[in-house]
C-alpha cells in the first residue's frame, strides 16, 4: 500500500493537491482521527482494485496529532510505503488568500496572524516527518496541481528527476532532495556581451562549459546523481528532485541543469525546469 499525507499550514494547498491525487486515483479521506489510520490502511491494503490512497492531517485532528509519528512508524514497519506531504507559504501569501475566500482560520476566529502561529507550532513535529516541503507562495493552482501529477502520477518503480535551477538569492527551493552550488564557476554576468542572455543561449553555454572546473563538476555531478537516483529507486522512491544553484539563477545554474538533463536523459526520466531564469540576476 502507498500512502500520501497531505499536511501543512491552512491556505497552503492542500484541498488542490488532493483533488488533483483524487483525479490520478488515489482513494482520498479528509480527517480521519489518526488513531483509526492503521486500521484505514489495513481495510484498503485486502482490496485488490486499491493500491494508492491519500489523506489529509492537519490541526483539525486536536490532541491526536500527538501520535501522529508514531502512528506513522507503525504503518510503515508493515510493510506499507509512507510518504509526508507539507504545503507552506510565507505569512503573508497565506493572510491574502484567507482575506480573498473570507474564510476565517481554523485556530483563531479574530487573529490570522495568531491562528497561523498556533498552527505552525502545532505542526512542527509533521514537517520534521515531511518527505516534501512544498512552499506554494509563488506559484499558480494550475502549476501546483501539475507537479502533483508529475510526482505521484507515475507507476510504482519509474523513478522521475525534476532537474531544478535557482538564485540563492531568491532562496533555497523547499522541494529539493538535492541542492548542489556552482557559484564557484566563472559568472557570464559579468561579461558585457553576455549579460543580457541566459544559459539557454549558445554563447553562454559555451562560456561556462569552457572552464575546466565546469567540465569535472558535471563529470562528478552526474557519477554522483547517477548513484543517488540508483538508490533512490532501490528505497522505491518515484520522484527525486535535484536543484542547482548560482547567484542569480539566469546563468551558470541553467547552463548546468540543461548539460545534466542532457546526459541523466539518457537513461532516466528527466523533466527541467528553470525557477529564476526571467529574474534578471548575477
Amino acid at each position: 500500500m502507498r500512502l500520501v499525507v497531505v499536511t501543512g499550514m491552512s491556505g497552503g494547498g492542500k484541498s488542490t493537491a488532493m483533488r488533483a491525487l483524487e483525479d490520478l486515483g488515489y482513494y482520498c479521506a479528509d480527517n480521519l482521527p489518526i488513531p483509526l489510520l492503521p486500521k484505514f490502511v489495513e481495510l484498503l491494503a485486502g482490496r485488490e482494485d486499491i493500491e494508492r490512497a491519500a489523506l489529509v492531517v492537519d490541526t483539525r485532528m486536536g490532541e491526536f496529532l500527538q501520535s501522529t509519528s508514531a502512528t506513522l512508524t507503525a504503518i510503515r514497519g508493515a510493510g506499507h510505503a509512507v510518504e509526508v506531504l507539507f504545503f507552506d507559504a510565507a505569512d503573508d501569501i497565506l493572510i491574502r488568500r484567507f482575506s480573498e475566500t473570507r474564510r476565517r482560520h481554523p485556530l483563531s476566529e479574530t487573529d490570522i496572524r495568531v491562528g497561523l502561529l498556533l498552527e505552525r507550532t502545532a505542526l512542527a513535529p509533521l514537517r520534521q516527518e515531511a518527505t516534501a516541503v512544498i512552499d506554494t507562495g509563488g506559484i499558480t493552482s494550475h502549476t501546483l496541481r501539475a507537479l502533483i501529477q508529475e510526482r505521484y502520477g507515475r507507476p510504482e518503480g519509474n523513478l522521475s528527476v525534476s532537474l531544478l535551477s535557482f538564485g540563492f538569492k531568491y532562496g533555497l527551493p523547499a522541494e529539493a532532495d538535492m541542492v548542489l552550488d556552482v557559484r564557484f564557476l566563472p559568472n557570464p554576468y559579468f561579461v558585457e556581451a553576455l549579460s543580457a542572455l541566459s544559459g539557454e543561449n549558445e554563447a553562454v553555454q559555451k562560456y561556462v562549459m569552457a572552464a575546466e572546473a565546469a567540465r569535472t563538476f558535471v563529470d562528478k555531478a552526474e557519477e554522483l546523481l547517477v548513484i543517488a537516483i540508483r538508490g533512490f529507486e532501490g528505497e522505491g522512491k518515484s520522484y527525486a528532485s535535484v536543484a542547482v544553484g548560482c547567484t542569480g539563477g539566469r546563468h551558470r545554474s541553467v547552463t548546468i541543469v540543461n548539460e545534466l538533463g542532457r546526459r541523466l536523459g539518457q537513461t532516466f526520466k528527466v523533466s527541467i525546469k528553470h525557477r529564476d531564469i526571467g529574474k534578471g540576476g548575477a
